[in-house]
């Protein structure tokens, strides 16, 4: 009877999970036979979630069965709700509400994370969000229709509430987003509602001058200082007392892991991940393994912990994949590491910004920006092709871009 590896989630952490464990058993010589190793989501796609705040986000999907046949990986169709480490069982829902539990014997947990959505007065009824496919669909739905009204001040202004990457990367497409829709001479307005005092808190000094001549360029307006404290049909309100008037409202208000993360350990940062090892195992559940949104964990030697991104839930999670195959086979482990770290922030029509290392020093901007986030956009961050030795090749840990 063959040994089983689930792994919960098809996002990145869990694709190049999949295909980092496959290498392992290829390279121990292990059959199916021997291991079966299996992938459960909701659909046999990878949504390509750092492209929501583009134009056509049903087009931002790659499928993933192909994939999976090429390198001998079983996909389950369905949500896992529940995990009992004690049982070493998940129950998996099926689209039409059909239940069924599967054991395993090693368990890499790579759910992700999701938009984090306060109980603000009308947000969840009247904001919109780039979460995920279906949620940048329904904004681009809602922005068709917009098109259909009679010119006005609200119909042609954007609240974005929430001045981190995902609120800049929106608020930065939108103008030529809603020129196209809209016409050309359509007065645009886009503001960017935050909390904090400065657009882009987290991203430091460095690239902050770039997001201001790129909001100057593109006549993005900023109102700083003061949270929201109720969305409307007719825009949103701060605790300062500003009103802005917007027949569109988007929440990008950061990030919170999936609640499976508190299923397999009560040891969780304030995001709600999971405090791991290392080698991304769970310290009260030994045969579970935990990799992206969902692990904090160090990505380096000087204290850096690894962010909810897709450049390090990619890498972590063909270490994830490779760990949980060689504990399960008895190979050598790899512990966990990261140590180059880039961003690159598009900013819309004015170009985009491209720094290295933690603290940010700027490398790229304006177009050269841009065909460099275009590069990471449409290249980089996609499955490799469905041949057996590119897409093993592509789980290799210590072969990790960067």
């Amino acid at each position: 009877m063959s040994q089983k590896i689930l792994i919960v989630g098809a996002g990145f952490a869990g694709v190049w999970g999949a295909l980092g464990a496959a290498r392992v058993l290829e390279r121990a010589g292990a059959t199916a036979g021997d291991v079966d190793i299996t992938l459960i989501s909701p659909k046999p796609e990878l949504q390509i979630r750092p492209r929501m705040y583009e134009s056509e986000p049903h087009l931002m999907a790659a499928p993933l069965l192909p994939l999976l046949d090429a390198v001998g990986v079983n996909y389950v169709e369905g949500s896992v709700d529940q995990i009992s480490v004690h049982d070493k069982t998940v129950r998996v829902t099926t689209a039409s509400g059909e239940s069924n539990l599967r054991g395993y014997d090693r368990l890499l947990l790579t759910s992700g994370s999701k938009l984090n959505r306060p109980p603000i007065p009308g947000l969840a009824r009247y904001a919109f969000s780039v979460d995920c496919m279906e949620d940048a669909s329904a904004l681009e739905a809602h922005l068709k229709e917009l098109a259909k009204r009679p010119d006005s001040n609200a119909r042609n202004t954007v609240a974005v509430v929430g001045c981190g990457f995902t609120g800049i990367e929106i608020a930065t497409e939108l103008p030529k987003r809603m020129r196209a829709l809209f016409g050309p001479n359509a007065a645009i307005k886009v503001v960017i509602v935050g909390s904090q005092a400065d657009i882009g808190p987290d991203l430091g000094p460095n690239p902050r001058p770039f997001v201001a001549e790129a909001f100057e360029s593109l006549g993005i307006e900023a109102v700083l200082g003061s949270p929201v404290i109720s969305v409307d049909a007719d825009g949103v309100k701060t605790a300062s007392g500003v009103h802005i008037e917007a027949q569109t409202v988007v929440w990008a208000g950061g990030m919170r892991a999936s609640t499976l993360a508190a299923q397999v350990s009560s040891r969780l940062d304030p995001l709600g991940r999971v405090e791991v090892s290392s080698d991304l195992r769970v310290a009260d559940a030994l045969h579970v393994f935990v990799a992206g949104d969902v692990a904090r964990v160090r990505s380096d030697d000087e204290g850096h912990d690894a962010l909810m991104s897709c450049q390090h839930a990619m890498v972590m999670g063909k270490f994830g994949g490779h760990n949980v195959a060689a504990d399960l086979i008895g190979a050598p482990m790899l512990a966990y590491s990261q140590p180059f770290y880039a961003t690159c922030l598009d900013l819309g029509e004015w170009g985009a910004v491209y720094s290295e290392g933690w603290d940010r020093q700027i490398k790229l901007t304006h177009a050269e920006g841009k065909t460099r986030k275009q590069m990471i956009n449409t290249q980089w961050i996609y499955p490799p092709a469905p041949n057996r030795a590119d897409a093993l090749a592509a789980g290799d840990p210590l072969a990790s871009f960067g």
